[in-house]
């Protein structure tokens, strides 16, 4: 059954709350070679997405500190 109408504004609201939202561009063809990279790895793109700057900035950090 399809949410109701207040429940998408609900939801709509507490996600504004608590999360920033980033718009990403990349180019043409990428967008399907990402999802289908995400879902072979049994997560959405969002997820994949903040997995990959998480472990990124992970690197980084320890890279510095190595330094």
């Amino acid at each position: 059954m399809p949410a109701s109408k207040a429940q998408q504004k609900a939801q709509n609201k507490w996600i504004a709350n608590n999360y920033d939202r980033i718009n990403l561009t990349v180019p043409k063809g990428d967008k399907e070679v990402l999802q289908a990279h995400a879902q072979a790895q049994g997560e959405s793109l969002n997820k994949f997405i903040n997995r990959a700057i998480t472990e990124q900035m992970v690197r980084d950090t320890a890279d510095k500190e190595q330094s």
